[in-house]
Formats: C-alpha cells, structure tokens, sequence
C-alpha cells in the first residue's frame, strides 16, 4: 500500500516536471508517446507473472 502510493507521488512529480518542459523544447508528442509505451510494457510484464 505504502510502497503504491511513494510510487504515485514520484510519477506525479516527475511528470509534473518533464512534460511542461519537452513541451516548451518541441517533444512532446515523443514523451506522451515514451510514457504510454513505458505503461502498456509494464502491464503486460505484471499479465505475465
């Protein structure tokens, strides 16, 4: 439970942070599409268990 939610918190913070800027250098789309990526992989890894 503890472990989910520090996990939450450090996600938040670190999007907060990264996507304002790739938008301000003109990369946006590739971040969003990095994230998305990063998720879809980490969800079929937890399928698989």
């Amino acid at each position: 439970g503890i472990l989910a939610a520090v996990a939450g918190i450090m996600i938040y913070i670190s999007l907060d942070e990264l996507l304002p800027m790739a938008h301000r250098y003109g990369h946006g789309h590739l971040v969003i599409s990095g994230i998305v990526l990063g998720m879809l992989i980490m969800a079929v890894s937890l399928l698989m268990l």
